[in-house]
């Protein structure tokens, strides 16, 4: 078994993005009244699409979420998050010299569960666009994190790619995740995780196959050791 595809989450992972949907959240639920917390978003909706949150979000609290509503909260919060973000893009300790150090070793994707223009803004504003093969998000699955879908659409394209010379199984891919949502995407994929904390706690993430406090610390001698 060898390493041959790096497929990274982005909220959490790449960019301290995190705070800022939860504050887009926050602002997009006041206007409804209802009061979303820090330790409520972090323990239990964190790494949902925007649709999945509102849905499971207002389905918790009994409150009627019809689509039409969902879609009109899904257009506030984005315009939330566009004032929120402005000024604010921070690309996380360590993610630019990691995948400068992998890059051309591996082939690098993203698949993520927030929306194309918001991770193609940052990654352009970081200039590291370029140095991402495949980029799946939200609008191109169905069912968001626990579910695999993300990263087994990550590798069909991969796979499909007029780039790829020979086809990567599911246990040749490595998947970098912030989240327990993220962490179970993976391995419903049938893919190795390696977690970093920027968002729980080793200890919440210790079902990835290796823990690290951020990409700072990872050296090629660990991605060896996972494969």
């Amino acid at each position: 078994m060898k390493l041959k595809a790096v497929i990274f989450d982005f909220d959490g992972v790449i960019a301290n993005t995190e705070p800022i949907h939860l504050g887009a959240f926050q602002r997009t639920l006041d206007g409804l009244g209802i009061r979303l917390t820090e330790e409520d978003y972090y323990a239990r909706y964190l790494a949902y699409d925007d649709k999945t949150f509102f849905r499971r979000f207002l389905g918790d609290r009994d409150y009627e979420h019809e689509e039409a509503l969902i879609a009109e909260l899904i257009q506030r919060k984005s315009g939330h998050y566009d004032n929120l973000i402005k000024g604010n893009i921070e690309i996380l300790p360590g993610v630019r010299n990691f995948i400068e150090m992998i890059a051309g070793k591996y082939r690098i994707a993203i698949g993520s569960g927030a929306m194309k223009g918001e991770i193609e803004d940052i990654l352009e504003f970081a200039g590291i666009r370029g140095l991402f093969e495949i980029i799946v998000c939200a609008e191109d699955i169905e069912n968001c994190k626990p579910a695999p879908d993300v990263y087994l659409e990550v590798l069909r394209r991969l796979n499909e790619s007029s780039s790829a010379s020979e086809n990567i199984s599911t246990d040749e891919c490595l998947v970098i995740e912030d989240s327990v949502s993220g962490i179970k995407a993976a391995l419903a994929a049938g893919m190795k995780c390696l977690a970093v904390t920027n968002s729980y706690s080793a200890d919440e993430l210790s079902s990835a196959h290796m823990v690290r406090e951020s990409l700072s610390s990872v050296g090629t001698e660990d991605l060896s050791a996972l494969f």
